[in-house]
Protein backbone atom coordinates (compact mmCIF):
# COMPACT_ATOMS: atom_id res chain seq x y z
CA UNK A 1 0.00 0.00 0.00
CA UNK A 2 1.28 3.35 -1.05
CA UNK A 3 1.54 6.03 1.82
CA UNK A 4 0.81 9.01 -0.65
CA UNK A 5 -0.12 9.70 -4.39
CA UNK A 6 -1.70 12.33 -5.33
CA UNK A 7 -0.87 13.05 -8.55
CA UNK A 8 -4.13 15.26 -9.00
CA UNK A 9 -3.32 17.42 -6.13
CA UNK A 10 0.12 18.39 -7.84
CA UNK A 11 0.64 17.48 -11.09
CA UNK A 12 4.24 16.47 -11.74
CA UNK A 13 7.15 16.05 -9.70
CA UNK A 14 9.00 18.23 -6.88
CA UNK A 15 12.48 18.74 -7.14
CA UNK A 16 14.89 17.15 -4.13
CA UNK A 17 16.33 21.12 -3.48
CA UNK A 18 12.63 22.49 -3.73
CA UNK A 19 11.07 19.11 -1.93
CA UNK A 20 13.59 20.04 1.15
CA UNK A 21 13.49 23.45 1.24
CA UNK A 22 9.65 23.27 1.47
CA UNK A 23 9.61 21.11 4.43
CA UNK A 24 11.60 22.96 6.52
CA UNK A 25 9.69 25.87 5.53
CA UNK A 26 6.82 24.58 7.19
CA UNK A 27 9.42 22.89 10.26
CA UNK A 28 8.62 23.91 13.96
CA UNK A 29 9.83 23.14 17.34
CA UNK A 30 6.95 20.99 18.66
CA UNK A 31 7.74 20.52 22.21
CA UNK A 32 7.91 22.78 25.39
CA UNK A 33 10.89 23.16 27.20
CA UNK A 34 12.10 21.87 30.53
CA UNK A 35 14.61 22.01 32.58
CA UNK A 36 17.63 19.22 32.31
CA UNK A 37 20.79 18.57 34.29
CA UNK A 38 23.82 18.76 32.53
CA UNK A 39 24.96 15.08 33.05
CA UNK A 40 21.84 13.80 31.35
CA UNK A 41 22.00 16.41 28.33
CA UNK A 42 23.84 14.69 26.46
CA UNK A 43 21.64 14.44 22.42
CA UNK A 44 18.86 17.13 23.91
CA UNK A 45 18.73 20.41 22.29
CA UNK A 46 18.83 23.90 23.63
CA UNK A 47 15.61 25.65 24.18
CA UNK A 48 17.05 29.08 24.71
CA UNK A 49 20.44 30.74 24.04
CA UNK A 50 23.24 30.44 26.78
CA UNK A 51 25.69 33.65 27.58
CA UNK A 52 29.04 32.92 29.30
CA UNK A 53 29.17 33.38 33.40
CA UNK A 54 33.04 34.02 33.05
CA UNK A 55 35.44 35.02 30.58
CA UNK A 56 37.62 32.73 28.93
CA UNK A 57 40.21 32.61 29.77
CA UNK A 58 39.81 34.18 32.94
CA UNK A 59 42.96 35.46 32.79
CA UNK A 60 46.42 35.82 30.73
CA UNK A 61 47.82 32.91 30.83
CA UNK A 62 50.57 30.58 28.86
CA UNK A 63 50.32 29.04 25.85
CA UNK A 64 53.33 27.31 26.51
CA UNK A 65 55.74 25.60 28.54
CA UNK A 66 58.67 27.89 29.06
CA UNK A 67 59.63 30.97 30.66
CA UNK A 68 58.13 33.90 31.81
CA UNK A 69 59.81 37.39 31.11
CA UNK A 70 60.11 41.03 30.39
CA UNK A 71 61.59 41.93 27.31
CA UNK A 72 63.44 44.93 28.11
CA UNK A 73 65.41 42.80 30.59
CA UNK A 74 66.94 41.10 27.67
CA UNK A 75 68.96 44.16 26.63
CA UNK A 76 69.99 45.34 30.65
CA UNK A 77 71.13 41.86 31.08
CA UNK A 78 72.87 40.26 28.54
CA UNK A 79 74.22 37.49 31.06
CA UNK A 80 70.95 35.83 31.49
CA UNK A 81 67.67 36.40 33.88
CA UNK A 82 67.67 34.50 37.10
CA UNK A 83 64.43 31.86 37.81
CA UNK A 84 63.19 33.35 40.83
CA UNK A 85 59.47 31.90 40.54
CA UNK A 86 57.69 28.49 39.21
CA UNK A 87 54.48 28.89 38.39
CA UNK A 88 52.61 25.66 37.75
CA UNK A 89 48.34 26.24 36.28
CA UNK A 90 46.57 26.78 39.18
CA UNK A 91 49.11 28.76 41.13
CA UNK A 92 49.00 32.65 42.00
CA UNK A 93 51.86 33.91 40.22
CA UNK A 94 53.86 37.39 42.14
CA UNK A 95 55.06 39.99 40.70
CA UNK A 96 57.25 39.74 38.80
CA UNK A 97 60.89 41.50 39.52
CA UNK A 98 62.86 43.72 37.38
CA UNK A 99 66.01 41.56 35.64
CA UNK A 100 64.51 37.98 36.62
CA UNK A 101 62.16 35.45 34.67
CA UNK A 102 59.87 32.85 35.73
CA UNK A 103 59.20 29.31 35.09
CA UNK A 104 55.94 29.14 34.00
CA UNK A 105 53.89 25.98 32.21
CA UNK A 106 50.58 25.96 30.08
CA UNK A 107 48.21 27.29 31.69
CA UNK A 108 49.22 29.16 34.34
CA UNK A 109 48.86 32.77 34.91
CA UNK A 110 50.99 35.16 33.36
CA UNK A 111 52.85 37.24 36.27
CA UNK A 112 52.15 40.69 36.80
CA UNK A 113 55.24 42.26 34.73
CA UNK A 114 55.56 39.86 32.40
CA UNK A 115 55.08 40.60 28.65
CA UNK A 116 56.42 37.75 26.82
CA UNK A 117 56.71 34.13 27.58
CA UNK A 118 59.70 32.05 25.95
CA UNK A 119 58.96 28.31 24.82
CA UNK A 120 61.15 25.89 26.69
CA UNK A 121 62.71 24.33 23.46
CA UNK A 122 64.51 28.27 22.84
CA UNK A 123 65.82 28.50 26.42
CA UNK A 124 69.09 27.58 27.44
CA UNK A 125 69.99 27.50 31.17
CA UNK A 126 73.56 27.89 31.98
CA UNK A 127 75.63 26.81 35.02
CA UNK A 128 74.50 29.15 37.46
CA UNK A 129 70.85 28.73 36.82
CA UNK A 130 70.59 31.78 34.54
CA UNK A 131 67.80 31.79 31.47
CA UNK A 132 69.44 32.54 27.72
CA UNK A 133 66.84 32.57 24.80
CA UNK A 134 67.67 32.37 21.33
CA UNK A 135 66.13 33.81 18.84
CA UNK A 136 63.59 37.05 19.19
CA UNK A 137 61.51 37.22 21.65
CA UNK A 138 58.09 39.24 20.71
CA UNK A 139 55.59 41.62 22.90
CA UNK A 140 53.05 38.76 23.73
CA UNK A 141 53.98 35.85 22.52
CA UNK A 142 52.79 32.63 23.89
CA UNK A 143 50.02 34.48 26.27
CA UNK A 144 46.89 33.70 25.70
CA UNK A 145 44.79 36.75 27.06
CA UNK A 146 41.94 37.19 29.12
CA UNK A 147 38.91 36.66 27.51
CA UNK A 148 40.71 36.21 24.05
CA UNK A 149 37.85 33.66 23.65
CA UNK A 150 34.42 35.33 24.88
CA UNK A 151 33.83 37.67 28.21
CA UNK A 152 31.49 37.46 30.17
CA UNK A 153 27.42 37.88 29.01
CA UNK A 154 28.91 36.98 25.46
CA UNK A 155 26.89 34.58 23.18
CA UNK A 156 28.15 31.26 24.38
CA UNK A 157 25.28 28.42 22.53
CA UNK A 158 22.53 29.48 20.84
CA UNK A 159 19.28 27.74 21.27
CA UNK A 160 18.88 25.05 18.63
CA UNK A 161 22.42 23.34 19.64
CA UNK A 162 22.24 19.65 19.77
CA UNK A 163 24.30 19.16 22.99
CA UNK A 164 26.85 17.03 21.97
CA UNK A 165 30.61 16.62 24.15
CA UNK A 166 32.00 19.62 22.45
CA UNK A 167 29.21 21.51 23.51
CA UNK A 168 28.38 20.04 26.58
CA UNK A 169 32.21 20.76 27.68
CA UNK A 170 31.88 24.12 26.51
CA UNK A 171 28.69 24.51 29.20
CA UNK A 172 30.64 22.69 32.24
CA UNK A 173 33.41 25.17 31.48
CA UNK A 174 31.47 28.01 32.90
CA UNK A 175 30.41 26.23 36.43
CA UNK A 176 26.99 25.11 34.66
CA UNK A 177 25.03 22.40 35.88
CA UNK A 178 21.14 22.30 33.97
CA UNK A 179 19.93 23.92 30.82
CA UNK A 180 16.41 24.49 29.23
CA UNK A 181 16.06 22.18 26.62
CA UNK A 182 13.24 21.04 24.18
CA UNK A 183 11.02 17.74 25.35
CA UNK A 184 11.61 14.77 23.36
CA UNK A 185 10.03 14.49 20.38
CA UNK A 186 7.39 11.80 19.51
CA UNK A 187 7.19 10.30 16.93
CA UNK A 188 4.89 8.05 15.65
CA UNK A 189 6.01 4.63 13.10
CA UNK A 190 3.30 2.90 11.44
CA UNK A 191 4.55 0.20 9.01
CA UNK A 192 1.80 -0.62 6.39
CA UNK A 193 0.92 -3.58 4.45
CA UNK A 194 -0.15 -7.21 4.08
CA UNK A 195 2.57 -8.43 2.96
CA UNK A 196 4.98 -7.66 6.32
CA UNK A 197 5.85 -9.91 8.98
CA UNK A 198 8.23 -8.96 11.83
CA UNK A 199 11.01 -10.96 12.15
CA UNK A 200 10.80 -14.30 14.06
CA UNK A 201 7.32 -14.80 12.47
CA UNK A 202 6.79 -17.65 9.72
CA UNK A 203 6.77 -16.49 6.29
CA UNK A 204 3.86 -17.14 4.06
CA UNK A 205 4.52 -17.17 0.39
CA UNK A 206 4.61 -13.36 -1.15
CA UNK A 207 5.44 -12.26 2.80
CA UNK A 208 8.36 -10.26 3.01
CA UNK A 209 9.60 -9.59 6.89
CA UNK A 210 9.74 -5.60 7.91
CA UNK A 211 13.22 -4.40 7.50
CA UNK A 212 11.62 -0.83 7.35
CA UNK A 213 10.95 -0.64 11.37
CA UNK A 214 14.27 -2.37 12.97
CA UNK A 215 15.71 0.37 10.26
CA UNK A 216 13.58 3.54 10.82
CA UNK A 217 13.29 2.68 14.76
CA UNK A 218 17.09 2.94 14.92
CA UNK A 219 17.63 5.97 12.85
CA UNK A 220 14.81 7.80 15.21
CA UNK A 221 16.62 6.88 18.31
CA UNK A 222 20.13 8.16 16.98
CA UNK A 223 18.09 11.11 16.57
CA UNK A 224 17.52 10.37 20.43
CA UNK A 225 13.40 10.69 19.47
CA UNK A 226 10.87 8.79 21.72
CA UNK A 227 9.67 6.42 19.66
CA UNK A 228 5.65 5.38 19.66
CA UNK A 229 5.62 1.91 17.55
CA UNK A 230 2.13 1.28 15.80
CA UNK A 231 3.33 -1.56 14.45
CA UNK A 232 2.37 -3.27 10.49
CA UNK A 233 -1.43 -1.61 9.79
CA UNK A 234 -3.32 -3.76 7.19
CA UNK A 235 -4.14 -2.80 4.01
CA UNK A 236 -7.53 -1.07 4.40
CA UNK A 237 -8.87 1.83 4.81
CA UNK A 238 -10.28 1.45 8.40
CA UNK A 239 -7.19 -0.01 9.43
CA UNK A 240 -4.81 3.03 8.17
CA UNK A 241 -7.71 5.84 9.61
CA UNK A 242 -7.56 3.70 12.93
CA UNK A 243 -3.52 3.83 13.03
CA UNK A 244 -3.06 7.61 11.88
CA UNK A 245 -5.95 8.59 14.47
CA UNK A 246 -4.03 6.49 17.24
CA UNK A 247 -0.38 8.10 15.91
CA UNK A 248 -2.44 11.25 15.81
CA UNK A 249 -3.35 11.90 19.14
CA UNK A 250 0.33 10.15 20.75
CA UNK A 251 2.62 11.72 18.81
CA UNK A 252 3.88 14.97 17.38
CA UNK A 253 5.32 13.38 13.96
CA UNK A 254 4.02 10.63 12.27
CA UNK A 255 5.76 8.63 10.26
CA UNK A 256 4.40 5.90 7.63
CA UNK A 257 6.20 3.40 5.63
CA UNK A 258 4.36 1.61 2.51
CA UNK A 259 4.34 0.73 -0.85
CA UNK A 260 5.05 2.59 -4.15
CA UNK A 261 2.16 1.57 -6.72
CA UNK A 262 -1.16 3.57 -6.63
CA UNK A 263 -3.58 1.45 -7.17
CA UNK A 264 -6.27 -0.27 -5.41
CA UNK A 265 -4.60 -0.75 -2.36
CA UNK A 266 -3.40 2.21 -2.01
CA UNK A 267 -5.90 4.54 0.60
CA UNK A 268 -4.05 7.24 1.87
CA UNK A 269 -5.84 9.66 -0.14
CA UNK A 270 -9.06 9.50 1.36
CA UNK A 271 -8.42 8.69 4.54
CA UNK A 272 -5.97 12.01 4.70
CA UNK A 273 -8.56 13.82 2.83
CA UNK A 274 -10.59 12.89 5.76
CA UNK A 275 -8.04 13.23 8.52
CA UNK A 276 -5.99 16.24 7.32
CA UNK A 277 -4.22 17.61 4.35
CA UNK A 278 -1.82 16.05 1.73
CA UNK A 279 0.82 19.33 1.22
CA UNK A 280 2.74 17.55 -1.95
CA UNK A 281 3.67 14.15 -2.60
CA UNK A 282 6.69 12.65 -5.44
CA UNK A 283 9.87 14.02 -5.74
CA UNK A 284 12.26 13.97 -8.86
CA UNK A 285 14.88 11.94 -6.95
CA UNK A 286 15.82 7.89 -7.77
CA UNK A 287 15.10 5.78 -5.03
CA UNK A 288 12.58 8.01 -3.25
CA UNK A 289 10.26 9.05 -5.88
CA UNK A 290 6.77 8.54 -3.61
CA UNK A 291 7.89 10.38 -1.04
CA UNK A 292 4.88 12.57 0.51
CA UNK A 293 4.22 15.38 3.51
CA UNK A 294 1.23 15.80 4.95
CA UNK A 295 -0.96 16.89 7.82
CA UNK A 296 -2.81 15.40 10.41
CA UNK A 297 -5.95 17.87 12.10
CA UNK A 298 -6.58 17.82 16.13
CA UNK A 299 -8.00 20.58 17.61
CA UNK A 300 -4.62 21.73 19.13
CA UNK A 301 -2.34 22.00 16.65
CA UNK A 302 -1.54 19.64 13.41
CA UNK A 303 0.94 16.56 13.23
CA UNK A 304 3.07 16.32 10.14
CA UNK A 305 2.88 12.93 8.51
CA UNK A 306 5.99 11.96 6.07
CA UNK A 307 4.90 9.40 3.79
CA UNK A 308 7.95 7.49 3.21
CA UNK A 309 8.54 4.58 0.24
CA UNK A 310 8.28 0.88 1.24
CA UNK A 311 11.52 -0.11 -0.71
CA UNK A 312 14.13 -0.31 2.36
CA UNK A 313 16.61 1.50 0.26
CA UNK A 314 14.30 4.05 -0.46
CA UNK A 315 13.25 4.67 2.75
CA UNK A 316 16.73 4.92 3.77
CA UNK A 317 17.69 7.80 1.04
CA UNK A 318 14.23 9.91 1.58
CA UNK A 319 14.99 9.74 5.54
CA UNK A 320 18.29 10.99 5.06
CA UNK A 321 18.14 13.59 2.58
CA UNK A 322 14.50 15.26 3.76
CA UNK A 323 12.99 13.32 6.82
CA UNK A 324 16.08 13.46 9.05
CA UNK A 325 16.46 17.46 8.87
CA UNK A 326 12.51 18.13 9.29
CA UNK A 327 12.43 16.00 12.33
CA UNK A 328 15.47 18.12 13.73
CA UNK A 329 13.61 21.22 12.78
CA UNK A 330 10.44 19.67 14.71
CA UNK A 331 13.14 18.95 18.08
CA UNK A 332 14.04 22.98 17.61
CA UNK A 333 17.38 21.64 16.50
CA UNK A 334 19.01 23.73 13.51
CA UNK A 335 19.28 21.21 10.86
CA UNK A 336 22.81 21.47 8.49
CA UNK A 337 22.88 21.67 5.00
CA UNK A 338 23.52 18.54 2.79
CA UNK A 339 27.33 18.73 3.06
CA UNK A 340 28.28 17.86 -0.92
CA UNK A 341 31.52 18.13 -2.49
CA UNK A 342 32.85 17.00 -6.27
CA UNK A 343 34.08 13.26 -6.89
CA UNK A 344 35.24 11.69 -9.94
CA UNK A 345 33.79 8.60 -10.84
CA UNK A 346 35.31 5.37 -11.90
CA UNK A 347 32.30 3.40 -13.96
CA UNK A 348 30.02 4.79 -16.72
CA UNK A 349 26.22 3.95 -16.62
CA UNK A 350 23.08 4.94 -18.38
CA UNK A 351 21.10 8.02 -17.45
CA UNK A 352 17.78 7.98 -15.39
CA UNK A 353 15.05 9.59 -17.47
CA UNK A 354 13.81 13.01 -15.36
CA UNK A 355 14.95 12.41 -12.00
CA UNK A 356 17.78 13.22 -10.17
CA UNK A 357 19.70 9.28 -8.85
CA UNK A 358 21.58 8.90 -5.80
CA UNK A 359 24.08 5.93 -6.22
CA UNK A 360 25.04 4.22 -3.81
CA UNK A 361 29.24 4.37 -3.98
CA UNK A 362 32.22 3.57 -2.31
CA UNK A 363 35.02 6.13 -2.15
CA UNK A 364 38.45 3.86 -3.57
CA UNK A 365 41.06 4.03 -0.90
CA UNK A 366 43.81 3.16 -3.78
CA UNK A 367 43.64 6.92 -5.71
CA UNK A 368 45.07 10.04 -4.93
CA UNK A 369 42.21 11.80 -5.58
CA UNK A 370 38.49 11.14 -4.61
CA UNK A 371 37.45 8.39 -6.97
CA UNK A 372 33.90 6.75 -6.20
CA UNK A 373 32.80 3.03 -7.32
CA UNK A 374 29.75 1.54 -7.41
CA UNK A 375 28.92 -0.20 -3.70
CA UNK A 376 26.75 -3.11 -4.99
CA UNK A 377 23.51 -3.17 -7.11
CA UNK A 378 21.39 -0.27 -6.99
CA UNK A 379 17.80 -1.26 -6.01
CA UNK A 380 15.60 0.19 -4.30
CA UNK A 381 15.28 -3.15 -2.30
CA UNK A 382 18.90 -4.23 -2.18
CA UNK A 383 20.24 -3.22 1.60
CA UNK A 384 23.86 -4.73 0.86
CA UNK A 385 24.77 -1.87 -1.30
CA UNK A 386 23.45 0.66 1.34
CA UNK A 387 25.53 -1.11 4.11
CA UNK A 388 28.58 -1.00 2.15
CA UNK A 389 28.39 2.69 1.02
CA UNK A 390 30.27 5.71 2.02
CA UNK A 391 27.76 7.75 0.61
CA UNK A 392 25.95 9.29 -3.06
CA UNK A 393 26.54 9.78 -6.34
CA UNK A 394 24.17 12.46 -7.23
CA UNK A 395 23.58 12.00 -10.72
CA UNK A 396 21.27 14.84 -12.47
CA UNK A 397 18.38 13.66 -14.61
CA UNK A 398 19.24 12.98 -18.05
CA UNK A 399 22.47 12.95 -17.77
CA UNK A 400 24.67 9.88 -17.93
CA UNK A 401 27.68 8.58 -15.54
CA UNK A 402 31.13 8.80 -17.63
CA UNK A 403 33.84 7.49 -16.19
CA UNK A 404 36.79 9.93 -15.48
CA UNK A 405 33.81 13.29 -15.08
CA UNK A 406 32.85 15.04 -12.13
CA UNK A 407 29.93 14.64 -10.00
CA UNK A 408 28.13 15.71 -6.48
CA UNK A 409 29.10 13.21 -3.79
CA UNK A 410 26.76 13.08 -0.88
CA UNK A 411 28.96 11.73 2.24
CA UNK A 412 26.57 9.46 4.19
CA UNK A 413 29.01 10.34 7.11
CA UNK A 414 26.57 13.36 7.99
CA UNK A 415 23.57 11.39 8.66
CA UNK A 416 25.24 10.45 11.78
CA UNK A 417 24.52 13.31 13.43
Amino acid sequence: MSCASCDTLTPGLIDLDDARRRLLADARPLTPSESCPLDAAPGRILAEPVNARLAMPGADNSAMDGYALRIADLETHPNGLPVIQRIPAGCAPALLAEGSCARIFTGAPIPAGADCVVPQERCRIDDQGRVHIQGEALPGANIRRRGEEYLEDAPLLPAGQLLDAPALALLASQGIVEVEVFARLRVALVSTGDELVEPGMPLAPGQLYNSNRAMLSALLRQQDCELVDLGIVADTAAGLRDALCQARDSADVVICTGGVSVGEEDHIRPVLAGLGELIFHGVAMKPGKPFAFGRLHRAVGDVPLLGLPGNPVASLVTWQVLGQAFVQACQGRRPRPLQQFPVKAGFSRRTTQGRRELLRVVLDPTEPSPVVRLAGGQGSAMLGAACQADGYLMVPGNTPVLEGNDYVFLSVAQFAV
